[in-house]
């Protein structure tokens, strides 16, 4: 039995979960398909084909000195085995990044993190904070209408919850590398997963929430319910779209 919530974090019921909560967890399952995912949204890249040959040239043979291609000035250069050199097997355009994935592992995949949800243990593993007595959260379908932020924070603080939007705003850092000077400056951590069956209101007022994402049944996947390959992540269900989950994989 799972307790639902009323918007002033009252249990106003309990209800049976659906089957699809009780399937196995499959770590590996859920690894490799959010490895699956993520390659498949590669962009291909490579280094031009002449990139570099404008500049240098070979003086050829019978001037006792090696073949490599040179500068005017006699300075080696573009090969691969000299100062600033071009790269010996650089990236290939034509690589295929993409993956593949039966099909029957891939939902077994989504079922098993969309299980990991309601494993207190395995939520609480990934770092979320919260002070809820059990998962998932449930909460009444009003909550769909909600339209300010303020009135949405109310209701998580009330719940129990919004302490894990406090864990992401706090967790906010540049990170290292040179993704930072790529438009990727800042890693923000992934907070709560809000699944609504009409999300239009609640997607305007939540979605600027840190690391919060609003989806619908039918946009369940992996990446959301496991964001990095890592599952348990903390999640809200209105009971709506709970039962939509239900009707849709309860015969699983």
């Amino acid at each position: 039995m799972a307790k639902v919530y009323d918007l002033n974090g009252n249990v106003v019921q309990e209800i049976d979960l659906p089957a699809c909560f009780s399937v196995e967890y499959r770590p590996d399952l859920i690894t490799k398909a959010v490895n699956v995912m993520r390659a498949n949204r590669r962009q291909p890249y490579g280094a031009k084909k002449d990139a570099g040959h404008y500049v240098a040239w070979s003086f050829g043979p019978g001037r006792g000195m090696s073949r490599v291609p040179r500068l005017a000035s006699g300075r080696a250069a573009m090969a691969p085995g000299t100062v600033k050199g071009r790269r010996a097997h650089p990236p290939k355009v034509e690589k295929v990044w993409e993956r593949k994935i039966n099909k029957k592992e891939m939902l077994l995949a989504r079922l098993s993190a969309l299980a990991a949800t309601a494993n207190e243990k395995i939520v609480r593993q990934r770092g979320h904070k919260f002070s809820v007595d059990e998962l998932p959260v449930i909460i009444e379908d009003k909550f769909e209408e909600l339209k300010k932020v303020k009135e949405i924070m109310d209701v998580l603080s009330k719940i129990g919850v919004a302490e894990d939007i406090e864990r992401a705003k706090e967790g906010k850092h540049v990170r290292a590398g040179k993704g930072k000077m790529r438009g990727r400056k800042y890693k923000k951590p992934k907070s709560l997963l809000i699944v609504a069956s009409n999300k239009e209101n609640i997607e305007k007022a939540a979605g600027n929430l840190p690391g919060v994402d609003v989806v619908s049944p039918d946009e369940i996947n992996v990446e959301y319910l496991a964001p990095g390959g890592h599952a348990g992540r903390l999640t809200i269900f209105t009971l709506n779209a709970l039962q939509k989950i239900g009707d849709k994989y309860g015969s699983i």
